[in-house]
C-alpha cells in the first residue's frame, strides 16, 4: 500500500513547527530517508521583512551576492514545492500532498471521501471525515512547515539584502503559506518563525495579528518590485533573470520577459491581499474594502499569463492525484458530484469515472434508500457520502467504495494539470464579490462572475484537448438545477434530495444572497481539487450548499449533527485542532495559542477563527 508511507515527511513537518508528531517511524526500508533532507546551509538571523529595494547595488555586487546564495536559494525552492507537497526537495508527488490534502481539508468540502478506513503501515485508522485521528489530522501543517523550515531561512541571509527582489518574491511566497496555515489551524507564532526563533517557548500570534502582518510585508515587497523596472540595470536584471528562470518558475510563462518589469509577481502579492481582504469582509468590513480596492488599483491577476502554480510537468511528473486515484485512496464526493450533475457542469462529460464494479444493495441498507437491486458496472457516477463509515481495504471487489466513481487519471496526466496557487478564475470570483459587496473592483459583478467560470478549468492552459472550453458557452446558459437526488448504490445511506437550488446564468434580478451563493458555488468549482479557499468561504458564508456531512460523532464533540437535509454552520468543521502529544508545545499552546484564538476559545474542530464571525453575509 503505497499510500502508508507519507508519514515521516510529517512527522518532519511537524517537528520543524516545533510540535512533536504523534507518528513514530521506524518502518525498516521506508522510501523516505531524512538524511537525504535539504539541510538549510548556516545562515545569520537577519530581519526577514525589512527591504531596503532602494540599496545601491552595483551588477558586480548582485553577481556576487547570487552566488553566494545559491545553497539558500535552492533550498528556498524547496520550500516553495513543499507548500503543494512537495518532498526531498523535489516537485510536489502523491505521498506528501496526500498528508497535506486528500486526508483533511479535501474531504471537509467534500471534493472526495476517504473509502476505507484501514492505514496499517501508518498504524492508524481514519473512522470518517471529520475524525480527530492523530495519524492524519495535522497533516496540512505540513505545507507552511516546509516555508518556515526552507523559506526562512534565505530570508534571514544577510546576502540577500544585495538581491532585494528575490528576498520580496520569497517573503511573499512565505507570506502566502503563513495566510494558508492560519486559515487552517488560526493562531501560530507567525513573527518568530518568520525571525528563525527555533526554540520553545513560542508566542503565539492570533489571527488578526497575522493578517496584519502579511499585508505590511506585502505592501513593501510590491514598492520593492516596482521600483525595479526603472532603477535597475540591465546586467542586473540579466543576473536575476538567470535565478528566475532556475528556481522561480512557478508563473505560467516563465520564460518570458517577467524579470524585466516582475509584474506576475506583483499581481500575485495583490491577489493574495485581495484574497485576504474577501476574507475579513465580515469582521473588518471598511478594512477589507480598503486592501481589496488597493490591490486591484495595483493590479491583480486576470489573464493566465500571470497566474502562479507549480507545474509537475515541468519535473516529468503528474499530479499528484493521478497517483492517489490509483490506489483508490480518494473517491468522488457525492455532494460534489451531485452539484455538478444538477448543473450539468462540463467535467461531468468527461472528468470522472462511473463505477468500476457492479454494486448490490446492501443487506444493511437503511430506511429511506431507493436504490436497486444491483447496479452494473460501469453504469452510473456515484460518489461517496462524507462521513459515512468506510469499508475495509483498497480492492473494490471487497471494498465496494473503492469501485465508486474516480478522477479519470489518464485524462487528468494527459492535461499536465497545474498545482495553482493563485489561479485567474478564483481572483475573478473574488473581484465578483468584492463587486457585490459595492466595493470598486473597476467591473461588475456579472462580468467577473462570467469570466470566473470561463477560466475555470483545470487542465494546463497550453493543453490542446480542453474539453471544458469546448463546453463553457453552454454551461453559462444553464438556468436552473435538475433536481436529481443522490442514491448511495448500496443503500447504506438515504436518498439525499438536492441541495442545489439554483442555476448558473446570472440574473440581475436575484438577490445579493442568491448572487453570493452563485459566485462561491462557481468558485467552488473552479479551485477544484485546491480545498483551502473553499474551506474558508464554506465557513465564511456557508456557501455552497452542500450535503450534511455524516459522523459528526467521530469528532471531538464540538460540532453540531445540524439539518439532516443540508450542510448548515452548526455543522461544519470550524478549524483544525493542534492536537499535538509534546509537552512544551501543550504549555506554548496553553500559554498564547488558545488565548490568541479569542476570550473563552478552545483547541477543538468546532472553534470559530477572527474572520469566521458567524455574522449575516451582507
Amino acid at each position: 500500500m503505497k499510500n502508508s508511507k507519507i508519514f515521516v515527511y510529517a512527522a518532519l513537518a511537524l517537528s520543524a513547527f516545533g510540535m512533536q508528531s504523534c507518528l513514530d517511524y521506524d518502518t525498516p526500508g521506508d522510501e523516505f530517508n531524512a538524511n537525504q533532507t535539504i539541510v538549510p546551509p548556516v545562515i545569520s538571523s537577519g530581519k526577514a521583512d525589512v527591504i531596503d529595494y532602494e540599496k545601491v547595488i552595483s551588477d558586480e555586487g548582485v553577481a556576487e551576492a547570487i552566488m553566494a546564495l545559491d545553497d539558500n536559494i535552492r533550498t528556498a525552492q524547496t520550500g516553495v514545492y513543499g507548500i503543494r507537497g512537495g518532498k526531498d526537495g523535489g516537485a510536489p508527488e502523491a505521498h506528501a500532498y496526500q498528508f497535506c490534502y486528500t486526508l483533511g481539508p479535501d474531504n471537509y468540502v467534500q471534493y472526495f471521501c476517504v473509502p476505507h478506513y484501514d492505514f496499517p503501515y501508518s498504524n492508524f485508522t481514519l473512522r470518517s471525515t471529520y475524525d480527530m485521528c492523530k495519524g492524519s489530522i495535522g497533516g496540512p501543517v505540513s505545507g507552511f512547515s516546509s516555508a518556515k523550515l526552507y523559506i526562512a531561512p534565505l530570508l534571514n541571509t544577510e546576502k540577500i539584502d544585495s538581491v532585494p527582489e528575490l528576498k520580496a518574491i520569497f517573503l511573499t511566497l512565505f507570506n502566502y503559506s503563513a495566510i494558508e496555515n492560519a486559515d487552517l489551524f488560526g493562531p501560530m507564532p507567525y513573527e518568530e518563525f518568520k525571525a528563525l526563533r527555533d526554540k520553545s517557548p513560542f508566542e503565539y500570534n492570533d489571527v488578526r495579528t497575522i493578517y496584519y502582518g502579511v499585508k505590511k510585508n506585502l505592501d513593501d515587497a510590491i514598492a520593492c518590485l516596482k521600483y525595479y523596472k526603472d532603477n535597475r540595470s540591465q546586467a542586473y536584471k540579466e543576473q536575476l533573470a538567470n535565478v528566475m528562470y532556475s528556481y522561480l518558475t512557478i508563473v505560467n510563462e516563465p520564460y518570458s520577459k517577467t524579470w524585466e518589469d516582475m509584474e506576475p509577481w506583483i499581481r500575485f502579492a495583490n491577489s493574495l491581499k485581495l484574497r485576504m481582504a474577501i476574507h475579513m469582509s465580515g469582521i473588518e468590513p471598511e478594512t477589507a474594502k480598503t486592501w481589496a480596492e488597493e490591490a486591484v488599483r495595483d493590479g491583480v491577476i486576470t489573464d493566465v499569463d500571470n497566474e502562479v502554480a507549480i507545474y509537475p510537468a515541468f519535473s516529468g511528473k503528474d499530479h499528484p492525484l493521478v497517483e492517489i486515484t490509483g490506489w483508490s485512496d480518494a473517491v468522488m464526493g457525492a455532494s460534489f458530484l451531485n452539484l455538478l450533475e444538477n448543473l450539468d457542469h462540463p467535467y461531468m462529460k468527461y472528468l470522472f469515472t462511473k463505477n468500476s464494479v457492479g454494486l448490490a444493495k446492501s443487506p444493511q441498507a437503511v430506511e429511506g434508500s431507493s436504490c436497486p437491486a444491483t447496479t452494473p458496472m460501469n453504469s452510473v457516477y456515484v460518489g461517496m457520502r462524507d462521513g459515512v463509515a468506510p469499508g475495509e481495504g483498497q480492492a473494490a471487489a471487497n471494498n465496494p467504495y473503492c469501485g465508486y466513481s474516480m478522477l479519470d487519471k489518464a485524462y487528468l496526466a494527459q492535461t499536465q494539470a497545474p498545482l495553482f496557487l493563485m489561479k485567474c478564475s478564483e481572483v475573478y470570483f473574488l473581484l465578483a464579490e468584492g463587486a457585490l459587496r459595492g466595493w470598486n473592483m473597476g467591473g461588475t459583478a456579472k462580468q467577473f462572475y462570467e469570466q470566473g467560470i470561463r477560466n475555470a478549468s483545470l487542465e494546463a492552459r497550453s493543453f490542446m484537448g480542453n474539453k471544458y472550453n469546448q463546453l463553457v458557452d453552454d454551461y453559462l446558459n444553464v438556468e436552473a438545477p435538475k433536481g436529481i437526488p443522490y442514491v448511495d448504490p448500496q443503500g447504506l445511506t438515504p436518498d439525499m434530495p438536492s441541495v442545489t437550488k439554483i442555476g448558473v446564468k446570472w440574473n440581475e434580478g436575484d438577490s445579493p444572497e442568491v448572487k453570493l451563493e452563485k459566485i462561491i458555488t462557481q468558485k467552488y468549482i473552479a479551485s477544484f481539487p485546491y480545498s483551502y479557499e473553499s474551506w474558508v468561504d464554506l465557513r465564511r458564508v456557508g456557501y455552497p450548499k452542500l450535503f450534511p456531512i455524516l459522523g459528526v460523532a467521530d469528532g471531538d464533540g464540538t460540532i453540531g449533527a445540524g439539518d439532516p437535509w443540508v450542510q448548515t454552520k452548526e455543522n461544519i468543521m470550524r478549524r483544525i485542532p493542534w492536537a499535538s502529544d509534546d509537552p512544551q508545545t501543550k504549555e506554548d499552546i496553553a500559554n498564547t495559542g488558545i488565548p490568541a484564538l479569542g476570550e473563552g476559545a478552545t483547541d477543538t474542530q468546532g472553534q470559530h477563527l477572527w474572520w469566521d464571525n458567524g455574522a449575516s453575509n451582507f
